[in-house]
């Protein structure tokens, strides 16, 4: 089976792989995608025309089936499909960076940008670092350590998120590009 990376070919199969699993198997190995939200995805990718037994079997699991046997077969169903999970940091890079594309698009508030998740993880460029470090590791933190100046940190943030957001490193690409498991500076 061939898996998506950057050297397969334009013309492959893999190149049809519905974009959204692509883009849960990031968001799952970042640890950003609840388990019981993986069998719509598969009856998404069945509706798109992808077919294997296993993804079909996941379809088929309800919300409330053990977490366990969902991630069991979402993984079989990807590999059927030769999709291979991405790095651990390299998913958590790619989620950071669709956080801030989330943030800058409106479809997160300042409270949901409040986590310490972010705070341990590894960056690897400015605009990471830059976004990263504005994040607060709590919502009640975001009071306590901006004051009466949340709109100059809103604003700095926007800057941050926008920097980050132009300059993608890390994650799936589609179309005629690369379907690429990994894309990052430098490697």
């Amino acid at each position: 089976m061939a898996a998506i990376d950057d050297t397969s070919e334009p013309d492959s199969p893999v190149r049809s792989t519905y974009p959204p699993l692509v883009e849960a198997a990031w968001l799952y190995q970042a640890d950003q995608l609840c388990p019981e939200d993986l069998p719509m995805t598969a009856a998404q990718a069945l509706a798109m025309g992808m077919d294997t037994p296993t993804l079909c079997e996941l379809a088929g699991l309800p919300r409330h089936a053990d977490p366990r046997d969902i991630r069991d077969t979402f993984e079989q169903a990807l590999e059927e499909l030769g999709i291979v999970l991405p790095d651990h940091h390299l998913a958590r890079r790619y989620a950071l960076r669709r956080l801030a594309t989330r943030f800058t698009a409106g479809e997160v508030d300042l409270a949901e940008l409040a986590s310490d998740e972010w705070s341990e993880m590894e960056v690897e460029t400015a605009e990471e670092q830059a976004f990263v470090a504005l994040l607060p590791p709590c919502a009640c933190c975001i009071e306590y350590t901006l004051g009466l100046d949340e709109a100059a940190w809103e604003a700095q943030l926007q800057i941050a998120a926008c920097a980050l957001v132009s300059h993608p490193t890390v994650g799936p690409r589609f179309g005629g590009t690369t379907s690429g498991v990994a894309i990052a500076e430098g490697h």
